[in-house]
């Protein structure tokens, strides 16, 4: 008789432990299926607006919008300067940098600053239009870039600067930038190629 009671007792207590486990393994799959779709899904921030419209960063990718503001706020951060902020100026071109090229564009801006520290040049950029292509992660960016030597303009030209980004984790990069040669530059090259291959 006690044997049956005990038998029956140790049955109720398998019973009990196998719903208890079957339970905790429900669980555990509720909790990965809730974790990889949290995962998946894109993340947003809102941006105060600086302008008259409402920016949205998100995971999925940068917008035309957002790509196009950090474009016209670097080129005017990198193409105005003056030898009395070259510090600070390169200090924050690196804060935008992507980490893979930040010492390929620390070499370009150090560059910079090597040639126009203790001068009097200084240099100014009025944009006239930008190309944005938020799937190639490029930009382009074309205006008049003006030279000064202390307040006299010495030089006054049209430029197109090409900017190139990567965007991960919501956070879009600098990877880099250059400057496209005019036509009269591009047939100086050309002929100065052809004259080497002559000789």
């Amino acid at each position: 008789m006690e044997a049956q009671i005990a038998h029956q007792s140790a049955q109720r207590l398998l019973r009990q432990r196998n719903w208890l486990a079957l339970l905790a393994a429900g669980l555990a799959v509720t909790s990965l299926v809730a974790i990889a779709a949290g995962s998946m899904q894109s993340r947003e921030i809102v941006l105060v607006p600086v302008t008259g419209q409402s920016l949205t960063l998100s995971s999925a990718g940068v917008s035309r919008e957002y790509l196009e503001l950090v474009t016209r706020d670097t080129a005017l951060m990198l193409l105005n300067r003056s030898p009395e902020g070259l510090d600070y100026w390169m200090e924050q071109i690196l804060k935008l940098a992507d980490p893979a090229a930040h010492g390929r564009l620390k070499s370009e801006l150090v560059k910079i600053v090597s040639e126009q520290r203790g001068s009097d040049i200084a240099q100014a950029f009025v944009i006239r239009s930008l190309v944005i292509d938020p799937k190639e992660l490029r930009s382009e960016v074309t205006g008049t870039l003006k030279t000064f030597v202390g307040a006299q303009v010495i030089a006054s030209e049209e430029r197109k600067f090409v900017f190139r980004w990567t965007y991960s984790g919501l956070r879009l990069a600098l990877t880099g930038f250059s400057q496209v040669p005019t036509e009269r530059e591009q047939q100086i090259q050309q002929k100065s190629i052809e004259k080497d291959a002559s000789s």
